[in-house]
This record gives structure tokens, C-alpha cells and sequence, in this order.
């Protein structure tokens, strides 16, 4: 385990046992009980790759650990609404506070400005984040590979499914990999970044496709920086991307959705 990830992880921790004073898990509960119906975060990822299309899921970030402030003027429910527009399959929302200045409120925000699954991206190491997540109106949540044992990739991802909620299991190599192939999840994140080095390497990726069964959709992460990139994974077989920095990075991160991925003419 990387240093970086192990210093957010003993960040978690302390999140998670000071939450539990303030906001007990049964409270969690009935919020969770209290919200609608979700929004199918993986259907709608399969639907739009069956119907020939690229499966975008669209991030709202505002900073990250390696790359500083992408956007200064954020502002979570025009940028979820852009994406939408633009064509966007599903949303990704950081909600990690300290490492990437993200916030659950953005993410009720972002939900709240368009009709499309989002997923709860953050460090989810225990149940009662899976609880917070179904009670903060996600579709979706991530589990890193990295950062979890097998037993506890079983354990939350049951507990997700207990909210309705789906699961993206995110990979950095073919060990991990194996691992998380015996998860029900259809949706398998492959992260191109280093998680010790930093280093970004689209092959990983394609290199990971390969070794994919039938079932599965690979979801690439990280290092789609132009649409000379996606243009290059699409003609690999990989039909389903989350992209984040470039578009925080852009003025009108729609906009830059289109014209990366051809989704619909800008308005």
C-alpha cells in the first residue's frame, strides 16, 4: 500500500469514529430508507455501451493530492448540469474533504441539478460510510482494491446491495484485478495511475482488458487528458471512461465532455 494511500486511510479512520458520535448508523438508516429510488448507476453505464456509445461518468472535482486546485469556481449543481446536457451516462462526486477539498453536500447538490446515477467517490473502508452514502442519495459507490482485504471488498459490497446501491471496484494491476473478479459487480474501474509513483500509463488499461471475462465492463480511469486518448481506449475496446481533470480544467466542462467523446453537439 502506497504512503499516500495509507495516510488517507488513517484520516478515515478518525472521520469515521468521530461520525459515528454525531450522526449514529441508525440515523443513517432511516435517511437512507427515506430516500427515492435509485437511479441504476451500472444499468445506465451498460445501456449506453450496448446502444454503441462511450459510457462517460463525468467527475465533479474540485482538487486532488498530486495536481493541486483544477477549479476554482466550482460550483457543483451548474457543473452536473453542463454534463448532463452534454451527454454525460453518469456522475462521478468527490466527497473526500481533506485530501480533495470534495463535501457530501456536493454531491446531494449535483444529484439534486439533473437526473443522472452518481457515484460517491471517497475512501470507503467501512459499513457505516456504505449507510452514509445510500442516506446522502448516491447510486453508487467506489471500492479500491488497494485499499481493502477480500473479506472486506465482500462485506461492503454485500452492504451496498442491502441500499440498493451499486459498486465500481477500482484495480490498479492483475492482482488486483483477480480479486476483484470475484465480486458481482459488472463494473471494474481500472486506475492508470501509479499509486506509488504517480505515473500515468493509459496501457494499463489495455493491458487489464485483455484478462477481462464476458460480463464485465472496464471502466478506464485517469490519464484521459484529450480526445486524441479516448479516441485511442475506444479503438482498444474500452467503451467506458471517467474522466475528471481535463474536464474541471476546461471552461465548460460539458463542453469539453462533447468534444472529447462526440456525445452531442454543444447547445
Amino acid at each position: 500500500m502506497s504512503d499516500i494511500l495509507q495516510r488517507i486511510l488513517a484520516t478515515k479512520a478518525r472521520e469515521i469514529a468521530a461520525a459515528r458520535v454525531s450522526r449514529p448508523l441508525s440515523t443513517l438508516q432511516a435517511e437512507a430508507r427515506a430516500q427515492g429510488p435509485r437511479r441504476g448507476f451500472a444499468a445506465a453505464m451498460q445501456a449506453r455501451v450496448a446502444a454503441g456509445g462511450a459510457a462517460v461518468i463525468a467527475e465533479v472535482k474540485k482538487a486532488s493530492p498530486s495536481k493541486g486546485v483544477l477549479r476554482a469556481d466550482f460550483l457543483p449543481a451548474d457543473i452536473a448540469a453542463s454534463y448532463a446536457s452534454h451527454g454525460a451516462t453518469c456522475l462521478s462526486v468527490l466527497t473526500d474533504r481533506d485530501y480533495f477539498q470534495g463535501a457530501p453536500e456536493y454531491l446531494v447538490q449535483a444529484r439534486a441539478a439533473c437526473t443522472l446515477p452518481v457515484l460517491r467517490k471517497d475512501f470507503i473502508v467501512d459499513a457505516y460510510q456504505v449507510a452514509e452514502s445510500a442516506a446522502m442519495g448516491a447510486d453508487c459507490i467506489l471500492l479500491i482494491a488497494a485499499a481493502l482485504s477480500d473479506t472486506q471488498m465482500q462485506e461492503l459490497e454485500d452492504c451496498a446491495l442491502t441500499y440498493g446501491l451499486d459498486v465500481l471496484v477500482e484495480v490498479h494491476d492483475r492482482g488486483e484485478l483477480d480479486r476483484a473478479l470475484s465480486r458481482r459487480t459488472p463494473l471494474i474501474g481500472v486506475n492508470n495511475r501509479n499509486l506509488r509513483t504517480f505515473e500515468t500509463r493509459l496501457e494499463t488499461t489495455l493491458e487489464l482488458l485483455a484478462a477481462m471475462p464476458a460480463g464485465r465492463l472496464v471502466v478506464t480511469e485517469s490519464g484521459i487528458l484529450s480526445p486524441a486518448d479516448a479516441a485511442r481506449m475506444r479503438a482498444g475496446g474500452v467503451h467506458a471512461f471517467l474522466v475528471g481533470e481535463a474536464f474541471m480544467r476546461a471552461p465548460d466542462p460539458g463542453r469539453a465532455l462533447a468534444n472529447f467523446f462526440a456525445t452531442r453537439e454543444p447547445a
